[in-house]
């Protein structure tokens, strides 16, 4: 099955830090997109010819490069990814049309046709990030099943994956030899119910957990 005649985007988690991303656009979805694109460490320029009240304090504060004018030829060169956050439909096409010409990921905001990425909706617990997506055919049921999973995933699971991450690091650095000697280890890391002693607030180092739970482990390995 297909939506609007397209197969269905490929997924794929893209590192944005440090990053240029162009912004055109700088109404209140424009803002909700930059604020995210920040969060995610990207270096954002915003071209637009007014902008919010939030989005211009970011723009003096540095953390946007700002460009109150409009959208002209050239401005998507260098971009990792274009976002096009605009109400004007002659605009996102020019957007969409000079961004695919140069084979820059573009998403224009609500318009699955101009787009070459789309954002999904994120269930995130640190490290942690779970993306649901409909390709754009329900965007109110992928936030349904967002929300769901954010009462699945409550908010010490960023602990617990962190935490996880900690002990992988303790065991390649501690356990010699192959990668296949480790995988039982990490396989009882993840089975050792690790996450309901954070719910019940148990603290927990990552020493404790080597101990506890990686330590017996390699010696039932070892037998």
């Amino acid at each position: 099955m297909t939506y609007e005649g397209r197969t269905p985007p490929y997924p794929l988690f893209i590192y944005l830090d440090g990053q240029p991303v162009l912004v055109v656009g700088a109404g209140e979805v424009a803002e909700r997109k930059i604020a995210t694109l920040l969060d995610y460490g990207a270096r954002v320029r915003v071209v637009a010819p007014e902008a919010t009240e939030r989005v211009r304090a970011w723009g003096c504060e540095g953390a946007v490069s700002l460009d109150l004018r409009p959208f002209a030829s050239g401005d998507c060169r260098d971009a990792l990814l274009v976002v096009a956050a605009t109400s004007n439909e002659e605009v996102n096409r020019a957007v969409h049309a000079e961004a695919s010409a140069q084979r820059t990921l573009v998403n224009v905001v609500d318009v699955p046709a101009l787009c070459t990425c789309i954002v999904p909706s994120i269930m995130r617990r640190g490290q942690l990030q779970v993306a649901v997506s409909t390709a754009g055919a329900a965007p109110s049921v992928a936030r349904r099943i967002r929300a769901s999973l954010e009462r699945q995933y409550p908010d010490y699971w960023e602990r617990y994956i962190d935490l996880l991450g900690e002990v992988r690091l303790l065991v390649k650095e501690r356990v010699p030899g192959e990668a296949a000697r480790r995988t039982p280890l990490f396989e009882a890391l993840g089975a050792a119910g690790i996450e309901g002693r954070l719910a019940a607030g148990e603290r927990l180092s990552a020493e404790d957990v080597y101990r506890e739970v990686v330590e017996p482990a390699i010696r039932k390995a070892d037998q």
